[in-house]
């Protein structure tokens, strides 16, 4: 199910199947003159698997993936075909986004469009975490998009990839300082030590929305191939204080780490997204394959955060017991009602589901 539905130029909506990945998706789009407002790191990943478990991508002013979705087509557990839309169905809607696999099978997904734009993307090196104390704001502002890259050691952000929309007749030099961070002179992977050929293209070079926003291209292997991942959500108002909270723990948690990445996410109305109603602050883990060491790390971290009501990605691996988890979500009790209409006898519940929501 990789079809393109239909394409809604005047409406600036994109309805497709719901197998299709971004990077099957977003080569189309940018012929057809259109971009997404958003992209995650990886374009390999599904749309539908995406939203589902609202997945973000990164910007100030920049929702989730969730928020590009404007209709959802679910076949429930009774065989029903379910059509959901923004305009219409408001609650429902928000309920149904961000839903986990719990309702039923997404056959299709309706998209939001934005006209075709060109990006460039400048790394920095080796920024003083003192100057993302002081200056947090400015530097999660610096452009469309923008993450800063850890290995939590020597009190500094190793990388930091900032991602610019080029407006036209815009100049195209590379600021020579960055708050004390140098400018990269070659592309580099956020995992230093390995090659940048599976990366996207740095060093200022204009190139399409689809080929700067994410970090991978699509042609290779994501990331390093062999990690496990985790991630956590805060408030954005405590970014600075989580960072803090999450750098004590460094001789903890460097052993198994390959990288962390720091990214900022807008506020949405998706009750079970992460970003419910908060600005957020993601602090991304991608960890060595060593999972005994690394679930003893997992809840040395959730205790360092709980301060800040964190919410974990619903897609990567964490170990917050089910009662604190839904207590986070305020709208956790009416998710599982609107789930119940649609899914009586639990034929989608599955053991993730029975364990973080039901258990």
């Amino acid at each position: 199910m990789k079809q393109v539905v239909e394409l809604d130029r005047a409406a600036r909506r994109i309805t497709i199947e719901s197998g299709m990945s971004y990077g099957q998706l977003c080569p189309y789009l940018d012929q057809q003159g259109f971009a997404l407002h958003n992209l995650a790191s990886l374009p390999h990943i599904s749309i539908a698997g995406a939203c589902a478990t609202a997945t973000h991508g990164s910007g100030p002013k920049n929702g989730n993936l969730s928020t590009a979705v404007s209709a959802l087509e679910i076949v429930t557990a009774r065989g029903d075909v379910l059509p959901i839309a923004r305009t219409r169905d408001r609650d429902t809607f928000q309920a149904a986004v961000v839903h986990l696999g719990a309702i039923g099978v997404v056959t299709k997904v309706t998209l939001d469009l934005q006209p075709a734009f060109t990006m460039r993307q400048d790394v920095y090196l080796d920024l003083p975490m003192a100057q993302v104390r002081e200056h947090f704001e400015d530097i999660a502002s610096a452009g469309y998009s923008v993450s800063l890259f850890t290995d939590w050691q020597k009190g500094r952000v190793n990388e930091v990839w900032v991602k610019r929309r080029v407006e036209k007749d815009a100049p195209l030099t590379t600021s020579k300082d960055f708050y004390g961070a140098r400018p990269a002179t070659a592309n580099v992977h956020p995992i230093m030590e390995l090659s940048a050929e599976n990366c996207t293209e740095q060093m200022g070079v204009p190139g399409p929305w689809y080929e700067r926003l994410p970090h991978f291209r699509m042609g290779f292997t994501p990331s390093s191939g062999k990690e496990l991942q985790s991630e956590y959500f805060v408030p954005r108002r405590n970014a600075v204080e989580a960072i803090a909270a999450v750098e004590r723990l460094r001789d903890h948690v460097t052993p198994h780490l390959m990288i962390t990445e720091l990214r900022t996410i807008d506020a949405d109305e998706l009750w079970m997204s992460p970003c419910y109603k908060r600005p957020s602050l993601a602090i991304h883990f991608t960890w060595k394959q060593e999972w005994e060491s690394v679930s003893k790390v997992l809840p040395m971290i959730e205790r360092e955060l709980a301060p800040f009501d964190v919410r974990p990605h619903w897609g990567k691996l964490f170990t917050i017991p089910s009662a604190e988890l839904q207590q986070r979500y305020e709208k956790c009790a009416e998710f599982k009602r609107f789930v119940a209409q649609y899914d009586t006898h639990g034929k989608f519940r599955n053991e993730f589901l029975s364990a973080k929501l039901y258990g």
